[in-house]
Order: C-alpha cells, then structure tokens, then sequence
C-alpha cells in the first residue's frame, strides 16, 4: 500500500488531487486508516471524463445529461434515473464504528430522507436482488466485509417528514397511518406459525387503523420482535425527520402530547431492545432535554459539529466541481459558491444540495431555493423575541460579520422563549449560521465565533426581518413597494417620502430610548434595501459618528445619510427645530466625506428628530 503523496509522485499529480480521489471514491481499494489513506500499489490513476472538441477547450460531455433530481428521496429511483451524488459510504463508515443507535442531525434538505433510504435498500432483506444498485457505487469497492451486509437484514423504515398538522389528533391519525402502512410492508408475518396469536390479532388492528394510542406506543417495539421471529436477524429500525411533529407540536400548542408519546415510542424500539441490530435517526434537533432518549446510552449523536460523517449530507466541493463540470457549467462555479456554500460541517466545507440542483436546473440563476421549501419559524421565533443584543447581532451578522455565541447542542423548540440566547444554537442547527470558529468548554457546549454561510441565507434572513416588519405593523407593503419603485426610477423625492413613511412608521414600533435602536432601524432597511445600498450603522465618518448610513452599490443611486435625535416631551416647534439640528450636524462634522471620497455624487441627507411617537424629519439633498 502506499500513501497520497507516493501516488501523487507516481501519476504526476498534485497530493490534494489524490486526496479528492479518494475522498470520493474514485480509486479503488483505497483504504483510510486513522486520517490518512492508504492505495494499493497497483492502483491506476483515474481517467479523465472530459473530451476535448477539436482544439478548444471546451468541455463536452461523453454521455447523455441526466435530470437532476429535486425532490427525489426515492434511492433506487434517484441513482438509476438522476445524476445521483454517491454517498454509498455512510454504510461503509457506519459499519466500521457500528454504533447501536445513530442520530444524525441536520438541517433540512439536506438529503437526509435520500440518505436513509439508501442505508434501506442496502441492508433490507427483499426478495429481488437489490445489490444491482450498489455494484457501480463506490461501497462495491470496499470489498466482501462491507458488501456481505447487503440485503441480510429486516427493516423498519418510517419517515415524519410529512407530519405537519395543526392538532394532536390529526397528528396521531397521521402517525398510524403511517405504521399502518409500514406493517403493511410486512404482511409476510400474518403468513407465519411462528407467531402467536396475540401477535397476529396486534398486527391486524395496526393493518386495519383500529389500534388506539397505547398500542401505537408500543408499534415498534412489538414490529421488531416479530421481525425477528420470523428472519431468525434482529431488525434494523429507521426513522427520518423525527423531530418534525414535535416542531409542530410546539407551534400548534400540542407539545407536551407530541413529547410523551414519542418518548414511549422511541423508548421501545431502541432502549433495551433486544430485538434491534441497529438504529437510525435523523432530524435538526436532538431534542435531549425532554428525555426522549431518556437512558438510551448507546446512542451516539452525530451533529453539524462533529468530524464524523461530515461529508454524507451536503454536497463536498469536490462533488459541486464534478456536477457543475458534467452540466458544462464550471464559469459559474464562484457564483454557486458565493450563494450556496459555506456551511461547516465538522471540518468539511459543504453545499447546500437542494439550491446547488435547483440553481443548475433553473439555468444557473442565483436565488433563495431554500426558503421556499419550508417553514423558517425558527427565524420567526427569533424575531419575536429579540432583546436589543440580540437585534444588534442579527445586524452585525447582515452585514458580513461574525459573533461569538454560546451554542449548546440540546437545545429544544421551546428553550427559545426561556432563554433568547439559545437563539443562536437553533440557528446552527436549523442551517442559518455556521461557525468558522469553534472551543469546546467543560459543559459540553461550544464558544463560538458564527456567521451567516452564504448570499442565500441572507437573502433569507431579510426577507424574514421584512416580513416581521409588516406583520408587527412597523411598515406597510405600500411604503416597500414606494422604497423599491423610487429605486427602479431613481426618483430621489418618490424615494425621501418613502423613506419618511418608513422611519415614521418604525420610531412607533421600536423603543427609541433602548440600546438597540438604531440596529432596529437599519435591519428593516436592510431588509428593504439591501439589494441597492450597503448599510453602515454608527460609523465614524468626517469628525464624527453618523447614525444611519446608505452607501449605493451602484452610482446611479443617491448616498443617503440620517443623523437621529431624541428628546422627552417636545411640542411641534421643538421637534421641527431639533430636525433642524440634525440635519446641520451632518454638514457640520462632515459625516458625507466618505462618500465623497468613494465619488458619490447625490447624497440624500434626512434629519431625523422624535419624541415618544412623535417624529419631524427634515431633508436636503445636492442634486
């Protein structure tokens, strides 16, 4: 055997690009031992998959494009139809630790759903041969200690994906659903002597929808013994998006029912059963602090933070090349980077998978994919409870900078509203931030230095902060329709009068004497805004600090500048003259020098002056 940088010497090639291969499966009989790999000595170099056309270089494809496959979590479909990203591995790494009962959190779409039904139709017993789907896959590779695992065990596969009900009772009509469906998976039992007759009147009143929720507690459980008189091989149990009905639970007010009958659920398919050969989970949360996996000891966690399995979920930068490559579209690499990279999972850099397909099928537009297939109410959440340290992160984080931040890995939905720093915890897990940074304390938890990954996620963040802003009443759609449409003209008098409705509207909303004030301010008009302006918030310019400042990303667009004050008790008089004092101290200490220096040439100044609800606004511009 020998190592990267030999084999690197050998092919002429770079260590790092031998490291790729084998980080992707494409050199057979590579091995990793500990951190390193180790390539058998007569492996050979992989071929290119690029042909050139004539003496360009331009880069057709050898054969025909696949579709790609959005919204497919169908394996077998998936790697026969689409252009599959092979993450036959995870069953490589997984049998190499062989933990119990695995749990793997991740934000969504992120091929999770993909991802475990994979890991079913490798292991299930079935009664076609199933390792037609594997034998082109880098797991086939591996060699007979991985591959004798294939189609040996019986398997219990449930995903709460699509568990999203307003009660309980839809929610638990919908889970025994589910299980009805799944033991109708296993009708083979009904067929059995080997079962007694308790057992077979149990699965007929699963069959029929007639079990009532105790005995739906017990489904899985009671399923797994079964499966395993019958096979002689303890079952492997499955369960994706786990956490979903209880993320409902707490927005439609029935959490506690939700957490008591999942904590019997999960308790009789993994703790002390002796009828499980192993068992997976996924979800965004681990949910620990309810108990769920209450005394569940082998169960072995693996989340956004740990090296372990970090490249399965999420496309790897070299799997993006790869794609973008095939679909001939390597110039527009750095863009998709900028939109949808930037996640840190353990120490892999990863893609956001469901906006990387959605951006190659839509013609390699750039925009937010993600925020369109769910619900963010874990933004919402944030947003309704933001403390004035918390409304200036958000707005530190906007504008590109990072925060330190404490992020505890068990935090629950509801801890939100007991404690708004766990904002920042949910926010990681859910795929909002990252964290470039990271120190593991005594606790368990993490210190953090977080940060948004992408264009994406701030283009979600912002369209959240605005839609806040319209539902609290702090503005209104006809003033963002004005803001956006002044823009589009350049109307500088259409887009001051917008802008006056807007502070207007804001300053009775926000609490002016709090700290976080003018961080309030400036989030909404990121949210409003952003696409045109780069916006700075009590900055020093001249000989001074300015308040609010716009700067145009394009010069087509007026600079603007607010300079705010505040006074208890004015009357009319004092509030126009305050405004009045406002807007001179911007000429008077210079706060437009840097955008004249940067050569903006229409500055829009607004002296801004408030007392209570009260607010006068008096503006100049040099147009």
């Amino acid at each position: 055997m020998k190592t990267c940088r030999e084999k690197a010497a050998e092919w002429g090639i770079s260590e790092r690009t031998v490291t790729n291969l084998c980080n992707n499966s494409r050199i057979a009989g590579a091995v990793k031992v500990g951190k390193s790999w180790q390539i058998p000595d007569d492996a050979e170099r992989p071929a290119d998959k690029r042909v050139k056309s004539g003496n360009t270089k331009k880069i057709i494809s050898v054969t025909e494009k696949k579709a790609l496959p959005i919204g497919i979590s169908d394996y077998i479909r998936a790697q026969s139809e689409y252009y599959y990203v092979d993450k036959t591995l995870l069953v490589k790494e997984f049998l190499d630790k062989k933990p119990l009962v695995s749990l793997f959190t991740r934000p969504r779409r992120f091929g999770k759903t993909l991802n475990m039904d994979m890991l079913r139709v490798f292991f299930e017993i079935s009664s076609e041969d199933t390792s037609i789907y594997f034998k082109d896959k880098a797991i086939w590779k591996c060699g007979k200690e991985y591959t004798k695992h294939q189609g040996k065990y019986p398997v219990i596969f449930l995903t709460f994906k699509d568990v999203k009900f307003d009660s309980w009772e839809a929610t638990l009509d919908k889970i025994r659903g589910l299980l009805q469906a799944e033991f109708g998976r296993h009708l083979e039992l009904l067929e059995s002597d080997k079962l007694a007759d308790y057992e077979t009147e149990y699965f007929s009143r699963i069959l029929d929808g007639k079990a009532n929720e105790v005995e739906l507690t017990s489904s899985l459980e009671n399923l797994s013994k079964m499966l395993f008189k019958y096979y002689g091989k303890a079952p492997i149990i499955i369960i994706d998006e786990y956490d979903t009905p209880i993320q409902e639970g707490y927005a439609r007010d029935f959490y506690d029912e939700i957490i008591g009958f999942m904590r019997n659920f999960f308790s009789g398919a993994f703790k002390d059963n002796k009828n499980l050969s192993y068992g997976f989970l996924t979800g965004i949360l681990r949910i620990a602090q309810e108990s769920i996996f209450s005394g569940l000891n082998n169960l072995i966690v693996n989340s956004v933070m740990d090296e372990d399995y970090d490249k399965f979920f999420g496309f790897t930068d070299e799997e993006v090349h790869r794609m973008m490559e095939y679909y001939g579209a390597l110039d527009k690499v750095e863009e998709l980077k900028e939109w949808y990279d930037g996640y840190l999972f353990g120490n892999t850099e990863i893609y956001n998978p469901w906006s990387v397909i959605n951006y190659i099928s839509k013609g390699c537009i750039p925009q937010a994919y993600w925020v369109n297939t769910g619900k963010n109410e874990v933004l919402e959440d944030v947003l309704k409870v933001a403390t004035d340290d918390i409304t200036e992160r958000l707005y530190a984080l906007l504008q590109g900078e990072q925060v330190v931040a404490k992020i505890d890995q068990n935090v629950v939905y509801r801890s939100l509203s007991e404690d708004p720093a766990n904002i920042y915890s949910l926010l990681l897990v859910a795929g909002y931030l990252k964290t470039p940074k990271k120190e593991l304390q005594g606790d368990g938890t993490y210190l953090c230095e977080v940060s948004i990954p992408n264009k994406e996620i701030a283009a979600v963040y912002k369209s959240e902060i605005l839609s806040h802003l319209l539902q609290i009443g702090a503005v209104t759609r006809t003033t963002a329709n004005k803001i956006a449409e002044s823009l589009y003209t350049n109307d500088l008098k259409k887009l001051q009068n917008a802008i006056t409705e807007y502070m207007d509207k804001s300053i009775s909303f926000y609490d002016a004497g709090a700290e976080g004030f003018y961080h309030g301010l400036a989030l909404g008009l990121v949210a409003l805004m952003d696409n045109h302006y780069k916006i700075k918030s009590n900055r020093e310019s001249g000989d001074g600090r300015y308040d609010i400042s716009l700067i145009p990303r394009e010069n087509k667009y007026p600079g603007i500048i607010m300079e705010l004050k505040w006074k208890s008790g004015l009357d009319e008089e004092e509030l126009i003259a305050l405004s009045n004092e406002a807007l001179e101290q911007i000429d008077g200490r210079r706060y437009a020098s840097e955008m004249n220096y940067d050569g903006i040439e229409k500055i829009l100044k607004l002296g801004i002056a408030f007392s209570g609800k009260k607010v006068k606004i008096k503006a100049e511009n040099n147009r």
